[in-house]
């Protein structure tokens, strides 16, 4: 089962980093006020990043890692990403 951890960016600018086995579902979801609590408020969210593993505890990790981040080490992910 592919996976992917992600960064997505919200409206007011804030930054909020996920797993999720459909990508395209999940940013539907955060957009339809389904996601997480955190993104709700804060809606529409943007794509800016992701990464694919092969299975659910790859991205979980990736996860958790990107959640520890600086704001701006995010940001370079995100720059180097494009």
């Amino acid at each position: 089962m592919t996976a992917y951890a992600y960064i997505v960016e919200c409206a007011d600018g804030t930054l909020y980093s996920g797993w999720t086995n459909d990508l395209e579902k999940r940013i539907a979801a955060h957009n339809a006020g389904q996601g997480a609590k955190y993104t709700r408020s804060r809606r529409p969210v943007t794509l800016r990043y992701y990464e694919e593993f092969e299975d659910k505890s790859e991205a979980l990790r990736r996860e958790c890692a990107l959640k520890k981040m600086s704001r701006a080490k995010k940001q370079a992910l995100i720059e180097k990403g494009k």
